[in-house]
């Protein structure tokens, strides 16, 4: 059990809240994918853990709340150098980011990582992340504001899509290796065609629709793949499981954060009673990065 210190707001809040995202079964119909706080209560078989340590975690909801039950392999302690509040902005982060670009596409070092979103907390988190595995990094924004975000954090090439074709951007710089998409339908045929021969698009979003052709000619020419993912409603356990995903991450992502090459980006924090202002500021993209929300 955790006494909540902050709670972060992700876009499943959102279609949560919308009636449009069930929590999967058995979970707490509460919002709140990511939190951080302090250790209140240790089950009688867990180890590795104690009363009144500070540590995040990942949730398949609840978070919005002063406490929350988790199970221990889903808890992670806060990193060196990062305060107990901001740590709420990276369990749900982190974890999306090394399961797909890592352990899903297996991105590699000196190759291109396009990331749509690149100002969004998954976007900020991934540039970051690449770039500290030596990898190169194309981000698309609808700002100049949030393209210099991402181009401060590392980002390589930085595309305005509401004034350019990033197809064409990232093909002249040799295509991607990796497509992190949230839009889902709306760009798939255009990833496709963005993709370096043997590219994988990873589809972890829906905002651009759910239902699009797909050319299947143009994947068997370039040897692409196009694979979807989601973290909510893995299991705990397993393989493909939360818990090794958890593990994974503070095994390679938290020595990143201690070291000073990844940080939480904190874009706005409020308190737990204005999560309807928060959920407003992250709908309507008015901030980058990830927004909190205080509970204690």
């Amino acid at each position: 059990m955790i006494r909540v210190a902050a709670a972060a707001v992700n876009r499943a809040d959102l279609l949560q809240a919308a009636g449009n995202y069930p929590p999967p079964p058995g979970a707490s119909d509460i919002l709140g994918l990511e939190v951080s706080g302090t250790i209140a209560e240790v089950g009688s078989e867990v180890t590795g853990w104690s009363v009144g340590q500070p540590v995040c975690a990942l949730l398949a909801g609840g978070g919005y709340a002063e406490y929350v039950a988790v199970p221990a392999e889903q808890v992670m302690p806060v990193p060196d150098g990062v305060g107990l509040h901001e740590a709420a902005a990276l369990p749900e982060v982190a974890c999306t980011v090394w399961s797909n670009l890592m352990m899903t596409a297996h991105l590699d070092p000196g190759r291109l990582l396009l990331v749509h979103g690149g100002a969004s907390g998954i976007g900020t988190h991934a540039i970051q992340v690449a770039r500290a595995l030596d990898s190169h990094v194309a981000v698309t924004a609808g700002s100049a504001e949030k393209l210099a975000v991402c181009a401060d954090l590392g980002a390589d090439i930085t595309i305005n899509y509401r004034e350019e074709d990033f197809v064409e951007r990232v093909r002249a710089a040799g295509g991607a290796e990796v497509i992190l998409d949230i839009m889902g339908a709306k760009y798939l045929d255009r990833n496709i065609d963005a993709l370096a021969d043997g590219g994988r698009l990873v589809i972890i979003g829906m905002q651009g629709g759910i239902t699009a052709e797909l050319n299947i000619a143009k994947l068997l020419g370039k040897r692409a793949g196009v694979i979807a993912t989601a973290l909510r409603s893995r299991p705990v356990d397993g393989p493909d499981g939360k818990g090794a995903i958890v593990a994974e991450v503070v095994a390679n992502v938290w020595p990143l954060i201690a070291a000073g090459k990844v940080k939480p980006i904190v874009g706005a924090e409020l308190p737990l009673e204005e999560a309807a202002r928060a959920h407003a500021l992250l709908a309507a993209g008015d901030v980058h990065g990830k927004v909190l929300l205080r509970v204690s």
